[in-house]
């Protein structure tokens, strides 16, 4: 019996996680050797504790085996409906329907390694960051829909292009979007969103930041 880790799911989220794991294979190879649930509990404790594969405690299973299940269910789109299923029935239980009509685009830039590739470039804009770039897609309440992540390079009128692509029929309600002024442009971002998607689109101004001394005079 191993420790619990706080990333530990309880009984009532692993019966709902349980029902979402691909069914066993026919009885080919090796039985399995480690239960599921440890497996998804390990995999919680590198995401939520951003160690290292290879830094998973050893008193989960071999961390090539936790790996193993992990690329498997993201390859086979596991993850994914896992998470469409729980954001689903959380909006209803916020009341919303489950499908929602609206969203928000936004970016964040992050630094990599200083390994170099594809998807590794320095943002030219106000950030100056050398890395990736995380495209979201989310819903009113902060939920994500859709995320796409490419160099940081690459501007946001451009980006929301592939990441819009990936939703098309996806959310059928969706039918508006709040985006930043990186979204503008001609032919691009915000006018890109109305001309091929068919979305209404609003640029939201972010307020320009006050000096100090400005605040005490209003």
């Amino acid at each position: 019996m191993r420790r619990a880790y706080q990333t530990d799911t309880s009984d009532a989220q692993w019966a709902y996680i349980e029902a979402h794991l691909p069914s066993p294979k026919a009885a080919t190879g090796r039985p399995r050797t480690h239960p599921l649930r440890e497996i998804v509990d390990a995999v919680f404790y590198i995401v939520r504790s951003g160690c290292a594969w290879r830094l998973l405690p050893h008193d989960f299973p071999p961390w090539k085996t936790v790996y193993h299940y992990f690329r498997t269910w993201r390859l086979d789109g596991t993850w994914e409906r896992m998470h469409e299923s729980i954001r689903e029935r959380l909006r209803v239980r916020l009341g919303r329907d489950p499908q929602p009509s609206a969203g928000i685009v936004d970016t964040q830039s992050v630094k990599t390694t200083g390994v170099g590739g594809e998807q590794r470039g320095y943002e030219l804009g106000g950030k100056k960051v050398k890395g990736r770039k995380r495209h979201l897609l989310v819903d009113t309440q902060g939920l994500v829909l859709k995320a796409k992540i490419h160099s940081a390079d690459v501007f946001d009128r451009d980006g929301i292009k592939p990441l819009l692509e990936q939703v098309k029929g996806r959310f059928p309600r969706l039918s508006h979007l709040w985006l930043d002024a990186g979204y503008n442009g001609q032919g691009k971002g915000a006018d890109w969103v109305g001309k091929v998607l068919g979305y209404t689109a609003q640029i939201v101004r972010r307020p320009a930041k006050v000096a100090p001394q400005e605040v005490m005079k209003a």
